[in-house]
């Protein structure tokens, strides 16, 4: 399973929203909240095109998540018409485009001077567009650590990803695991 770069990278952005709400956290606790962490988002997530690096433009994207969220906790079909709301909430118009910093040619589906909220939720929907096309929405996943509901992408050859990168959840669920083994065994 290969996705294009853009999809990866819409993906991962998208990934980075969820697993910033509260729901998603193993704290329970919202880690998308000032202008710092909205820094630290856009360091992590390249974006071109306007940004205004305000309050306005934080609330805007909190205010995405649970729909970018939505998409984790339904299935194929049950997505179709979340990925098409957003795409015309976002007025898509998908353009090939090219520029510094990317390369390759890629998809913008709104305007540079779009709201970056805006084009988040329509660059989400794109790769959402890739995934169900490709049939391979059941990559789509949360975590399978009984603390932990964040949220991934499967990208293993054979799709076996059971847990997030978030918090260590593999190895912490592999050693709960060998504790327990180690138990019963000394029972």
């Amino acid at each position: 399973m290969v996705f294009i770069h853009d999809t990866r990278v819409a993906l991962a952005a998208a990934v980075d929203l969820v697993n910033s709400l509260p729901e998603a956290s193993s704290e329970g606790t919202d880690a998308f909240t000032t202008l710092a962490d909205l820094d630290a988002f856009l360091t992590d997530n390249a974006y071109t095109g306007r940004i205004d690096r305000d309050a306005e433009e934080l609330a805007a994207l909190r205010g995405i998540r649970p729909r970018l969220y939505e998409l984790w906790t339904v299935g194929r079909d049950a997505a179709v018409p979340l990925v098409n709301g957003m795409l015309a909430d976002g007025r898509a118009l998908p353009q090939l485009v090219t520029h510094e910093g990317f390369e390759e040619w890629h998809i913008h589906a709104t305007g540079a001077d779009a709201p970056i909220a805006t084009r988040i939720l329509v660059e989400t929907a794109m790769a959402f567009v890739d995934v169900i096309r490709a049939d391979e929405y059941d990559r789509i996943r949360m975590c399978a650590a009984d603390d932990c509901a964040s949220v991934y992408v499967d990208y293993s050859r054979n799709g076996s990803k059971r847990y997030c990168d978030t918090g260590n959840c593999g190895n912490r669920m592999n050693v709960n695991a060998y504790r327990r083994r180690k138990a019963r065994e000394s029972a």
